[in-house]
């Protein structure tokens, strides 16, 4: 019979201190992400206001000791927060990150099938899944813009110009801009 015998679930198994020390390393690291964001990024990431004084506070300290001293404590404050919600949130700011990919990409097809042979059927369904959309008009607009683009070589502006509509529609939505 072996020590572990004696616990039931996994989750009853003491952790141990490298398991700990992991942990926390991995919470720093996420508060160490949430400082490279901008202060209007910042706002956009749900969490408390004692992480948000410390991560203002954080901005005011030059010496690298104290840095890191004060990034074990912002460590500890996010032991208290849904971490796992900061750091998706975190993800969709970071353009090298897979969640910001995949948005990226959903949109580019989603634009696609706006231009494509189905646009009217699409449209549809895009405007009952977003019904906040306001400039109708304009959507539409940019679809037949990009639609006669398509039949010339090169040029690419209003198919930007609606992926930008549909990206700003996106954030607007997740909640990462006003």
């Amino acid at each position: 019979m072996t020590d572990f015998d004696q616990f039931e679930n996994e989750e009853d198994i003491p952790k141990s201190k490298t398991q700990i020390k992991r942990e926390m390393e991995a919470l720093q690291e996420i508060g160490k992400k949430l400082l490279k964001l901008s202060k209007n990024q910042q706002k956009k990431v749900p969490m408390s206001d004692t992480l948000r004084d410390a991560l203002a506070e954080a901005d005011r300290i030059k010496h690298h000791e104290a840095t890191r001293r004060h990034l074990q404590y912002i460590g500890k404050v996010m032991r208290t927060e849904d971490y796992e919600a900061i750091d998706q949130r975190i993800a969709l700011f970071d353009s090298t990150s897979a969640a910001y990919n995949k948005l990226f990409h959903q949109l580019e097809i989603k634009r696609d099938a706006l231009i494509g042979e189905n646009s009217k059927e699409e449209l549809s369904n895009y405007l009952a899944d977003h019904p906040e959309i306001q400039d109708i008009q304009l959507l539409r607009q940019l679809i037949r813009q990009s639609q006669k683009e398509m039949s010339q070589e090169g040029k690419t502006t209003n198919r930007k110009k609606l992926f930008r509509f549909l990206r700003e529609t996106e954030e607007k939505r997740l909640g990462l801009s006003e």
